[in-house]
């Protein structure tokens, strides 16, 4: 076996231009060509960041699916994180993908960005050190990350065409600074580019940022991939150091890339610079003949259910957990009858909106898990409010298949359809069926209602379609496109109701949504995508909160799940409010009301206003918590497990929230706070928000103790003073005695974990980065060691900072 680079130059030499530039272009939606002539396989991409979907959009061939992204950063612990990036590349290779679409590291700059749950935090060192640990373990898995989207992509407001005017400082001190500390510290073999522009120059094309500062500063040595539909222009995207232009087999790369060498307009040299990066990962990921591959050995297996159970635990936190009439907190529960309250407790909602999606073998929810974990007739059970407040894809109840036909009405060939969604991208299509053939798609097949009364039927998605219930046909038209705006419409608009259909519970009907297949022009790859939307009769929501309250009031403690929709937390758009969607505050208050022995559930991957907080027991937060989550809120509640969460992001109200501009005025969107977000954002403009950064409950307590610093290295001591085993995430926050009103009056600069028995007193060891005590120069473009005098602050949280020393450096 060749090393890596020679292996690399062998191969390069052997192709012509052609062949070059074809390998810069995905040769569909998920892969790049193999070239035979070479000994290259074809290298397969694939959405991660919570599992591997893999090439389909498919239930056939089940995921594992890890708790959300801001659950995994709630956990503060980089070794987890690792755990989680080995289960995943074990996923990937099992599904015969060589490089995960993950980790997000993009922060949460505003909580109103759509797609928070996907990122990690509003702090760049702790968003840096779970993306180290993530992106370290999926190649240690000898699988391949492009850390992502680079950079400032930060909402989804027109995210393919808005000018996001960033400050130098800023972009170094925040938004660059976790990219940089992933580069450093994991060397991740890919990056992908935002659809974003930064200062006037869109991501895919920026030479600055991707060859001078990733490239020449970082030392980065890995592919940079596009987002999908990202890449505009041929030279503007090569110049700017994209290598890869995806998805295929229409790019600016490709033919059209081979035409400007020979035109003149690029040197066959930049383009052999670009099919080295290639050939380097696909060496690294083992599909380049004659190359040994980064990872010979995978490492062991991992059982992803109980990794997923265990990050799940790990992630949730505790928020409030006052003591109840006994003097004993609320959490964990005593023995005693128990109330649980709330759809999401029945029907679970384990993951957030958008690419992201994958379809676990099995989800766990509260209902289940509480049933499995509790005393045999303990546990009773009230729908009390629904989130959703309008149609969604199909789910409980449906058993559909997809009938795909071609224009004569000749069957081409069947699939799945998980939920009633079909998302055939690219090549993926039913064995038998090609794009030139197809004509209709028909999703048909039965549905057995769980409730009697008016079932609301509608589509999700755009073009010609015909939809039947129980025989009769209620809709036979064309459905436009809501937002012409984003290509992406069919898959994150919402659903049209178009049929209301009284049913009777427990007895089946057949139901058939036909879509005719057209490509809109605007899409440069072949895609099917629509659903299937159902919502169940809507019963009096007074009548549902009444029964929740009659259970609570007869139980010993309420457990009331709250939760939020993929209507408001997913990718491709922002969110308008952090309000819990329905009635679900209502709920909470009228339980409260008749048990003080309330416990809520908050189901959101990133902030909701909790406006009842006061009036409860306990408020557990359990992000989107994955597939096991159920068993993993079980754990928790009856104290098998203690919550073991802080918060990555500041939680606190709208109105008093520093930063919320995500809508940009034509075009544009100045990031006028500079370098305050999150909570030095709160900080500066004097505001208390609910629950600040970096806070969590235990089951016990902790004494600090003692605090000595020996040049960088900071040694913390703390005691457990509780009655049980616990673990503390102790925080060490880095405050310039004089700040100056351009600089946080203080942020995270290092944290470590310890675990001690009862009474048991144990010590964590950091060491503060030289980066936590520079700042950025803009005048002189570099960085800045600003000497002087700094409190090193530590503590459980932002807000409850217990002991602190005296630095000078």
């Amino acid at each position: 076996m060749a090393g890596t680079e020679q292996a690399v130059e062998a191969a390069l030499g052997k192709l012509d231009l052609d062949a070059k530039t074809r390998l810069l272009a995905g040769q569909d939606m998920w892969s790049l060509p193999g070239l035979p002539e070479i000994g290259l396989k074809s290298l397969v991409m694939s959405d991660g960041p919570i599992g591997v979907r893999g090439v389909r959009w498919t239930a056939d061939d089940p995921s594992v699916a890890l708790p959300s992204p801001t659950a995994l950063a709630a956990t503060w612990d980089p070794e987890l994180a690792r755990r989680a990036g080995v289960l995943l590349a074990q996923e990937a290779r099992r599904k015969g993908v060589h490089v995960l679409l993950a980790p997000t590291v993009n922060l949460h700059r505003s909580p109103l960005g759509g797609r928070h749950f996907e990122a990690y935090s509003e702090d760049p060192h702790l968003t840096g050190r779970i993306g180290t640990g993530y992106v370290t373990g999926v190649q240690e898995g000898g699988v391949g990350t492009t850390v992502k989207h680079f950079v400032a992509n930060d909402a989804e407001t027109d995210r393919f065409t808005v000018n996001n005017l960033v400050g130098e400082r800023a972009l170094r001190e925040l938004y660059l600074a976790p990219f940089e500390a992933i580069v450093e510290n994991a060397r991740p073999w890919g990056i992908m580019t935002a659809y974003n522009t930064v200062n006037g120059t869109t991501m895919t094309e920026h030479h600055h940022l991707v060859n001078e500062v990733l490239r020449g500063e970082w030392g980065f040595d890995g592919f940079n991939v596009s987002d999908w539909m990202a890449a505009r222009d041929t030279v503007g995207a090569l110049r700017g150091g994209l290598d890869v232009a995806m998805p295929g087999p229409e790019t600016v790369y490709g033919e059209a890339l081979a035409r400007a060498v020979r035109d003149g307009r690029v040197a066959e040299s930049e383009v052999d610079e670009a099919v080295r990066r290639v050939l380097r990962l696909a060496a690294r990921v083992g599909v380049l003949a004659d190359a040994e591959p980064a990872v010979t050995t995978p490492p062991a297996e991992v059982d992803g259910e109980a990794l997923a159970r265990e990050i799940a635990g790990r992630s949730f936190v505790l928020l409030r957990n006052e003591p109840a009439a006994n003097g004993r907190p609320a959490l964990p529960l005593e023995p005693g009858t128990v109330a649980l309250v709330g759809a999401a407790a029945r029907d679970a909602r384990v993951l957030g909106g958008g690419s992201a999606t994958v379809f676990p073998a099995r989800i766990v929810s509260p209902l289940d898990g509480l049933t499995a974990a509790l005393p045999e007739g303990t546990l009773t059970y009230a729908v009390g409010a629904d989130p959703t407040t309008e149609l969604a894809v199909a789910d409980k109840g449906f058993a559909l298949t997809a009938v795909c036909r071609d224009a004569e009405g000749n069957l081409l060939g069947t699939g799945s359809t998980p939920n009633g969604q079909i998302q055939w991208m690219g090549s993926d299509l039913p064995e038998g069926v090609t794009h030139d053939t197809l004509h209709t798609v028909e999703v048909t097949g039965t549905f057995t209602p769980r409730v009697s009364g008016p079932h609301s039927f509608g589509i999700k998605g755009t073009g010609a379609f015909t939809l039947t219930v129980a025989g009769t046909t209620y809709y036979d038209g064309i459905q436009p496109p809501a937002d012409d705006s984003d290509p992406f419409e069919a898959f994150f608009g919402a659903p049209v109701p178009r049929a209301d259909v009284e049913l009777s519970a427990g007895a089946p009907v057949e139901v058939s949504l036909t879509y005719v297949f057209a490509l809109p022009e605007e899409v440069p790859f072949k895609v099917v995508a629509f659903a299937l939307a159902h919502q169940e009769p809507q019963r009096d929501e007074d009548e549902l909160i009444a029964e929740a309250v009659e259970a609570a009031r007869a139980a010993d403690t309420a457990v009331v799940v709250v939760a939020t929709t993929d209507r408001v937390e997913s990718e491709g758009f922002d969110r308008k409010d952090l309000t819990l969607p329905g009635r679900q505050d209502d709920l909470v208050r009228a339980v409260a009301a008749v048990n003080p022995n309330t416990v809520v559930v908050v189901n959101s991957g990133s902030p909701v206003e909790l406006p009842w907080r006061e009036e409860v027991a306990a408020v557990l937060l359990t992000w989107f918590p994955g597939q096991e989550g159920g068993a993993a809120l079980a754990d928790v509640l009856t104290g098998a497990r203690e919550p073991g969460g802080r918060l990555p992001t500041t939680w606190g109200s709208l109105a008093d929230a520093p930063v919320t501009q995500v809508v940009p005025t034509d075009g544009e969107l100045p990031y006028t706070e500079d370098l305050f977000i999150g909570y030095p954002a709160w900080e500066k403009a004097g505001r208390t928000p609910s629950y600040p950064f970096g806070h969590g409950l235990g089951y016990t307590d902790w004494a600090y103790e003692s605090v000595e610093v020996t040049g960088t290295t900071v040694t913390v001591r703390v005691r457990n003073t509780g009655e049980r085993a616990g673990r503390e995430v102790v925080q060490v926050y880095l405050a310039p005695t004089e700040p100056g009103t351009d600089r946080p009056a203080r942020r995270l600069a290092a944290f470590g974990a310890v675990q001690a028995g009862p009474g048991e007193s144990a010590e964590v060891t950091v060491e503060l980065p030289r980066r936590a005590f520079e700042v950025w120069d803009e005048a002189a473009h570099r960085w800045f060691f600003v000497k002087g005098s700094y409190e090193i602050q530590v503590g459980r949280s932002l807000a409850d900072r217990r002991i602190s020393a005296t630095t000078n450096v």
